[in-house]
């Protein structure tokens, strides 16, 4: 069974989110009316709290992060606009999950500032949770930043973690895997060219498209660093929350506009 009321892979670059698209709305355009979808999809499955996967929170080294504040907020600026997301944080749901990973001998590390509570206790909301979630309904949140120093098969024993409090808990749990995927298609970029990037990418919309997201454990080291996709280790959580027998796939965009791919997969 899956447990999650809805689940879904998402892009976070921030020209996605309309106010920031500058006067190149139609660059990320395909992807953006994907997320609208998505964000559709997501307010009539009515959840009670959205658990988002993120390469780009706080970082623990060695360790997963997972969020314990009372509240995030974050701040983007791109082509001369901002925008301010905040949200509150599911804390019972946060520390449910703290647990289980722990008992499990999971690397994991619960995150807070300031004070315990109150209105000081806030932790910045990265892109990669704020640009999926400017399209979904405005629920509390519990956000984990994944981490390079430990194995894909951990992440997906992670992934087992979140269905598992997800079963047990009458909450209706939602389930985002923010990921761009290969950063080394454009030389004009940040990270250069890699004919790597465009061959990773097309492979992974397979292995979506397949259902057959444990075939990224397959990419070797040296494939990784060359295209420079983010998106592997939160895809591997998601693998381990929703087993392949109940994955219920909808692929519904893929484009590289830039310098990264982006892709949008929902999971009914």
């Amino acid at each position: 069974m899956n447990p999650f009321v809805f689940s879904c892979i998402t892009p976070h670059g921030g020209e996605i989110i309309p106010e920031l698209s500058g006067d190149q709305p139609n660059r990320m355009g395909t992807t953006r009316e994907s997320m609208l979808k998505l964000g559709e999809a997501m307010e009539r499955a009515n959840p009670d709290t959205i658990i988002v996967l993120t390469p780009h929170g706080t970082r623990i080294h060695g360790q997963f992060s997972i969020t314990d504040s009372e509240r995030m907020l974050g701040s983007l600026e791109d082509h001369g606009a901002e925008f301010q997301l905040e949200r509150k944080v599911d804390r019972e749901l946060a520390r449910r999950i703290y647990e289980i990973a722990a008992s499990k001998d999971l690397p994991i590390g619960m995150l807070n500032y300031g004070t315990s509570s109150g209105p000081y206790s806030c932790l910045p909301l990265d892109w990669g949770a704020m640009v999926p979630l400017r399209f979904m309904p405005n629920v509390p949140i519990v956000v984990i930043t994944t981490s390079r120093e430990v194995s894909l098969d951990r992440h997906v024993e992670l992934g087992q973690v979140l269905k598992q409090v997800s079963e047990q808990t009458s909450k209706r749990i939602a389930l985002i895997a923010s990921c761009d995927w290969s950063h080394t298609h454009d030389s004009a970029g940040p990270y250069g060219f890699d004919a790597a990037a465009s061959q990773l990418d097309e492979e992974v919309v397979q292995f979506i498209k397949t259902n057959d997201l444990e075939g990224m454990i397959g990419f070797s080291p040296e494939y990784i660093d060359a295209a420079k996709p983010d998106g592997i280790w939160q895809t591997m959580i998601l693998a381990g929350a929703i087993p392949p027998e109940n994955r219920k796939v909808e692929f519904l965009s893929y484009e590289a506009p830039t310098y990264f791919g982006l892709i949008c997969t929902a999971y009914y």
